[in-house]
């Protein structure tokens, strides 16, 4: 820890004291979370929950573990650094976020939890304090309870804060999973659009009560695993119809809207996975290119030679089962117009299309990769529907920009290969509406002690 410099405390946990810091030798800031208890092996320290999950984590939306020290029996996480937590986003502010902020927000954080679910681990304590800013980048944060999926049950019973815990955790189910997650997400996703939480409890009754006065109480058919677990403690769901959320949440689309009462469904089995979640029409808008930027990649583009024009389009044929087979068009073309053709105009097509045969292998090796392939969109002006769309007009835009001549092209850049169970750092092209800005009466008068 002598390489470290202490500047201020930033955070007060239940396990840990989260410090900002700088690196003498750097002058890198980092957070160090110290942990409360003493830890009196470095087996003891390696096997921590936290330690393992965050050694096996390397995603762009969970917060980054650098070093983990262990000293005088004291262990010690260094983590790159972020500039506040979305409860201190909220807590003075007195004018709404804005939808586009939002939707760029859970954009991200929806896909850490989807590559950490992917990778076998459910978080269990999702809130707006372990949800971490800088700039317009979110990261999940604080794995203290993350849990293997593939885990032995039984679970803890009592995980996460009270106002963002799911109901089978309230009931004391002992097999729950990654929809706890989900559940949360729901909640904290509701929180940003009104700085207000949507289900504040103050007791685990309580929380029951407040969730069954916003969402509506249970049904056998809604939720009868629950009634079963209700029934076993001696519960009974107080009665409610439900309320509107869009008259409680009107700044919300109706996409966001749909969204959040997917994620706070009763039955864990009814809400969406984080994957799922990133495919909502909520989120369409992470994946859409304005028309003006498509406009702009193909304007002021010289046409092909007629030679690649033909070589794009035998391409094309083999490569799209859903087009049309080009196999005669080539060398050996034999359409009527060919035929009719005189000689010097014929030997003149044949010279081109030998051409067209000598700058294939070149024009292949330039589509082996998608450069881009957004899962949840597809150009309204596109040919082709489907993924394959963008790639053809991203060839198109290659091939319109090459030359050929005697001298040899230069070797395209080729993409590194997606491994089997990976994630891709793709960019995101985003396209986001204006709001009107709304303002309401300063909020987040409730106490956030809410960890019992």
């Amino acid at each position: 820890m002598e390489r470290y410099e202490l500047l201020k405390e930033v955070g007060d946990g239940t396990f840990g004291n989260v410090w900002r810091a700088i690196n003498k030798h750097t002058g890198e800031v980092v957070a160090i979370k110290k942990m409360k208890r003493k830890y009196y092996s470095r087996e003891e320290c390696v096997n921590l929950r936290e330690v393992k999950s965050l050694r096996k984590m390397n995603h762009h939306s969970i917060v980054k573990l650098k070093e983990l020290i262990w000293e005088n029996n004291i262990l010690y996480f260094v983590f790159e650094y972020m500039e506040c937590n979305l409860y201190q986003l909220m807590k003075d502010r007195e004018k709404l976020f804005s939808e586009a902020e939002i939707r760029n927000w859970f954009f991200q954080v929806f896909q850490g939890l989807a590559y950490m679910h992917h990778h076998g681990y459910f978080h269990r304590d999702l809130k707006p304090e372990n949800l971490l800013k800088t700039k317009d980048t979110v990261k999940i944060a604080d794995f203290g309870l993350a849990r293997e999926i593939n885990s032995d049950p039984p679970y803890t019973e009592y995980v996460s804060t009270r106002w963002y815990r799911a109901p089978e955790v309230l009931f004391q189910s002992h097999l729950y999973g990654s929809k706890v997650d989900m559940w949360a997400m729901g909640a904290i996703m509701a929180e940003m659009f009104t700085l207000r939480p949507l289900f504040p409890g103050i007791s685990e009754a309580d929380e029951v009560f407040k969730i069954c006065g916003v969402i509506g109480s249970p049904t056998w058919e809604s939720w009868a695993d629950g009634l079963h677990l209700a029934r076993s403690i001696n519960y009974q769901f107080p009665q409610f119809p439900g309320v509107n959320l869009s008259l409680m949440i009107p700044s919300a689309s109706a996409d966001a809207i749909n969204l959040i009462r997917s994620l706070c469904s009763w039955n864990p089995f009814q809400r969406p996975g984080a994957a799922e979640a990133l495919q909502h029409p909520f989120f369409q808008s992470c994946y859409y290119i304005p028309p003006a930027l498509r406009s702009r990649l193909t304007a002021n583009r010289t046409p092909p030679p007629v030679g690649t024009r033909v070589s794009l389009q035998v391409q094309n044929g083999r490569r799209y089962p859903g087009m049309s087979d080009n196999r005669k068009l080539g060398v050996n073309n034999s359409s009527p117009r060919a035929v009719a053709l005189k000689p010097g105009a014929q030997r003149k097509l044949n010279m081109v299309n030998q051409d067209s045969n000598k700058v294939a292998p070149y024009s292949n090796s330039s589509v082996k990769q998608p450069r881009f392939r957004p899962s949840g969109n597809n150009s309204p002006t596109s040919v082709i529907k489907g993924p394959m769309s963008r790639e053809v007009a991203d060839i198109s835009e290659k091939l319109a920009d090459m030359s050929f001549g005697p001298r040899k092209g230069p070797e395209m850049q080729q993409l590194p290969p997606l491994k089997a169970g990976g994630w891709r750092d793709e960019p995101v092209h985003a396209y986001y509406g204006q709001r009107h800005g709304q303002w309401i009466q300063p909020g987040r008068g409730y106490n956030r002690k809410v960890a019992g």
